[in-house]
């Protein structure tokens, strides 16, 4: 008879069975596109060197950073999804830096362009972005598209204390998420909170406080959960290589996970359980496993402890 998990059933609410059941069974795949543009912690608007964990290249595919062109990003990254995972159907997916930094018409020509290049198989736009670089004119842009795919905004959450986001040079405020979240309250956008846990002077208990702060916003309907992995290329790997801190191993993180899980509010798709970088660009922690040995070893763990998302909710 198999695991629930051979039946596709998690303990908690996941993007592939969210997928599934509201494109009726189709392969859904998101395609990433760089959109060349930066961020203002990057650029001297608010900073330099920008956050300190982050590399760009360690969260954008090596096929996006070769091709100079949105269609050709998108169109070799849906024949990609075709031939590999008989892909159906596509999400454009800008990730990479902040991608609604711009004027609203400039955004405007960049959606417009890669939604356009293939709109029989495109059903979504997925926008990453930081919450100080977003306002109400974004969002109306954003809006726009809802009438004819799905939108979902993406916002960096990364840690609810200000402290921690000081010293990660993330040039923005917990309070300025908020307001961001604000500002979508009522909102058609599909909206996703982006996390990291781990960083080494947060404690256990700081870290479990992120599920009462993402389940008091009812316009979060998608969060991403990442640990703190450290990449070349990033201040805190330089620093990391100088002097090694302290990092999840695989076994503590899923045991994180665990408890974590059954905080978090149960209408909540998770999309991401943790994150990693190339190989060739990851100091630590090597877990030693591919992506798809280490989300099965989670979601194995997660069923044996019987976990359910939303079990230990008590609401707002």
């Amino acid at each position: 008879m198999g695991t629930l998990i051979d039946q596709g059933i998690k303990g908690y609410r996941n993007y592939g069975t969210y997928l599934r059941e509201k494109y009726k069974g189709q392969r859904v795949f998101k395609v990433i596109v760089d959109g060349g543009f930066t961020c203002p912690n990057r650029d001297g608007s608010k900073g330099y060197g920008g956050c300190t964990y982050c590399n760009v290249d360690s969260f954008t595919p090596e096929l996006s950073r070769k091709m100079p062109t949105i269609r050709e990003q998108l169109l070799a990254g849906m024949e990609r999804a075709k031939l590999q995972y008989r892909a159906d159907k596509f999400i454009v997916y800008f990730q990479p830096n902040t991608n609604t930094y711009a004027p609203a018409h400039y955004l405007k020509m960049m959606y417009d362009e890669a939604l356009s290049i293939n709109p029989e198989e495109i059903v979504g736009l997925s926008v990453g972005t930081r919450p100080d670089c977003i306002d109400a004119e974004k969002i109306a842009l954003l809006e726009s598209y809802t009438d004819r795919f799905d939108v979902d905004l993406e916002m960096g959450m990364e840690s609810i204390y200000d402290d921690t986001l000081a010293r990660i040079n993330r040039g923005c405020t917990h309070g300025e998420l908020i307001s961001a979240l604000n500002l979508v309250s009522n909102s058609k956008l599909d909206v996703c909170v982006h996390t990291i846990f781990g960083f080494p002077w947060e404690t256990r208990e700081q870290m479990l406080a992120y599920a009462d702060e993402i389940n008091r916003f009812p316009q979060i309907s998608f969060v991403k959960f990442h640990h703190l992995h450290i990449v070349e290329g990033s201040i805190m790997g330089v620093k990391y290589k100088r002097e090694p801190f302290p990092l999840f191993t695989l076994e503590a993180y899923t045991d994180f996970l665990c408890e974590l899980i059954p905080l978090i509010r149960p209408d909540i798709t998770i999309q991401r359980l943790f994150g990693i970088s190339d190989w060739d660009l990851l100091i630590a922690p090597n877990w030693g496993l591919n992506k798809s040995a280490i989300q099965t070893y989670m979601d194995k763990e997660i069923e044996r402890r019987g976990v359910v998302q939303g079990s230990a909710y008590v609401g707002n």
